[in-house]
């Protein structure tokens, strides 16, 4: 079962507390601290995530088991492994980029 974490919108600034992820290429803000979870996401040159995740919102999930939750689904990204807490990936759903998540 998914539940919602957070929803990705795409900006050409660098926002405000935004920290710089250098493995993604992508500056982004922590969506804990948005009153509406809202991860902002400004992607530099060489970003490794697809195309349709760098330039369209996209929407986040957690849930309990990634690796069942990906099974007939359309992978365009990961599964990455984020650090010891959370695995990642993202799937092309409805025409847009959805980002499941694990967290242990």
């Amino acid at each position: 079962m998914r539940t919602f974490n957070h929803v990705g919108i795409i900006t050409t600034e660098k926002k405000e507390g935004a920290v710089y992820n250098e493995g993604l290429s992508v500056w982004l803000t922590d969506y804990s601290k948005s009153p509406n979870k809202i991860e902002w996401l400004k992607f530099e040159e060489g970003s490794c995530l697809p195309e349709l995740v760098q330039q369209e919102t996209h929407m986040a999930y957690t849930v309990p088991d990634l690796a069942k939750e990906l099974e007939g689904k359309k992978v365009i990204f990961g599964p990455a492994v984020c650090d010891e807490h959370l695995t990642i990936a993202f799937i092309e759903e409805e025409g847009i980029a959805v980002e499941i998540m694990e967290i242990k």
